[in-house]
């Protein structure tokens, strides 16, 4: 699949069209021989007519940002007139109004393909959670794809659709991103609207961006990062308006990066991973490369789950619990349940203690562009999770679960060998900066990408 510029090119020079772009989905996707009703990345796929109706609109629209690219939704966001199961087939419900982040991108002349698996409720990192099949990383079938945002992360990284929207609460827009070698955005919380959105931890969840590259990515989070009135949870102080437009070689560059005791969480293959990314920055990129203590990380990352920010995610399913719907993930359900001990006192206990946590942070990323940490210390394979699905997703979230708890913005980008392919087992590493850093972040990861040229494994590609 085309980037986003390269499609557009195509299409305004005349050699391609919306319509040509949804016949060619509807054959690969519809067609004789297609597996697309057996693939477990897609829940629910716009039915052709539709595709292509809404494709033969966009044929005289060529001026729009996003004219015919395709795109995916995660399912546990409203697209008026297509379920909304959050994999879970007993709460199924079909939305009337379509949220507001995927109503621009269709202002924007996007074509939607269809919405995509997740770990339930999008509670997991692991991308198994799932009564509707679980998804293997398109790098290596032995991994899983990495979750919740299992199904975007896939059909981004198999070429079917450009971009895919996920959602991030603790990983779940990064990791899959890493177990599959694309980019995975995960802006400031609040700068993408969030209504229209079921809440996983409503004050942290931030919809994500899955792209081949960071060009996309910025792209698409110029059409969707629009303010929204309605939300409670929106804030204009993440347009970070100021920043550097490019990166060029030979710009100064100064990175943080975990000392060694925070990093001994890698088992060998990431840890060989994490070494090729600090000869990447060191010898492609140039950087300045400080090692820091992310002790704080660790610990803001321990209230997510073992602390009462599980009560937010039972307050929003506890119905949902109760009701015990069909399809009901049992890991899920104890996950989540684990929610309602939480006191009021124990929430404020630890409200206090993450702004201090807070304030710590600002500080160690003062005077630097960028933490450079390793996505995930591990890429597990299907019967490592199934002998231990809780212990294994836990230890997925080792380096992601502070980042929205702590206020801060990210970008993860996979890790080449010196031939230009994804390393293997699939490693990735991510890029985080301060609440409203978005562009300079942006700009930043596309030097990290030029520096290091990207490249996907040929049997990858459509």
């Amino acid at each position: 699949m085309q980037s986003i510029a390269a499609h557009l090119e195509a299409i305004r020079s005349g050699r391609s069209t919306p319509s040509a772009v949804a016949r060619d989905l509807v054959a690969r996707l519809h067609g004789p021989g297609s597996a697309a009703g057996a693939d477990p990345a897609w829940i629910t796929l716009v039915e052709p007519g539709a595709l292509l109706a809404a494709a033969a609109v966009l044929d005289d629209r060529t001026d729009l940002p996003l004219c015919g690219v395709p795109f995916a939704v995660k399912d546990n966001i409203d697209v008026a007139g297509l379920p909304t199961t959050a994999a879970c087939p007993g709460f199924a419900t079909v939305p009337t109004v379509t949220a507001p982040v995927v109503a621009s991108l269709l202002q924007a002349g996007a074509l939607l393909v269809g919405k995509t698996n997740l770990d339930q409720f999008a509670t997991g990192l692991v991308g198994t959670r799932t009564p509707y099949g679980a998804c293997a990383s398109v790098l290596d079938p032995r991994y899983v794809s990495g979750g919740s945002s299992s199904g975007s992360a896939v059909v981004v990284a198999d070429g079917t659709v450009v971009f895919a929207l996920g959602t991030d609460t603790a990983g779940s827009g990064r990791v899959p991103a890493a177990f599959n070698g694309i980019v995975g955005l995960k802006p400031t919380r609040g700068v993408i609207s969030t209504r229209g959105v079921l809440p996983a931890s409503r004050s942290l969840d931030c919809v994500s961006v899955f792209t081949r590259d960071v060009a996309d990515a910025t792209r698409v989070l110029d059409v969707c990062a629009v303010p929204d009135a309605h939300d409670p949870f929106a804030r204009t102080d993440g347009r970070d308006a100021g920043a550097p437009a490019t990166w060029s070689p030979g710009d100064r560059v100064r990175l943080a990066v975990p000392d060694a005791a925070g990093l001994q969480a890698l088992d060998g293959p990431a840890r060989r991973g994490w070494e090729s990314a600090l000869a990447h920055a060191a010898d492609d990129l140039a950087a300045e490369v400080v090692a820091v203590d992310i002790a704080p990380l660790a610990e803001a990352a321990r209230l997510l789950y073992d602390g009462p920010w599980l009560a937010e995610r039972y307050a929003d399913l506890a119905a949902v619990l109760d009701a015990r719907p069909a399809g009901l993930d049992p890991t899920v359900a104890a996950v989540v349940g684990r929610g309602a001990t939480a006191s009021a006192a124990d929430a404020f206990r630890a409200m206090h203690r993450l702004a201090e946590l807070r304030l710590v942070t600002r500080e160690l990323l003062g005077g630097i562009d960028a933490l450079l940490l390793p996505t995930a210390p591990t890429i597990p394979t299907f019967a490592e999770v199934a002998a231990e699905p809780i212990a294994v997703n836990r230890r997925l979230g080792t380096y992601t679960n502070s980042v929205n708890l702590l206020d801060l913005c990210a970008i993860a980008v996979p890790v080449l060998d010196r031939g230009g392919e994804v390393v293997r087992p699939p490693f990735g590493v991510t890029l985080v900066a301060v609440a409203g850093a978005d562009r300079t972040l942006l700009a930043l990861a596309a030097a990290w990408t030029a520096a290091v040229p990207q490249a996907v494994p040929a049997s990858v590609l459509p």
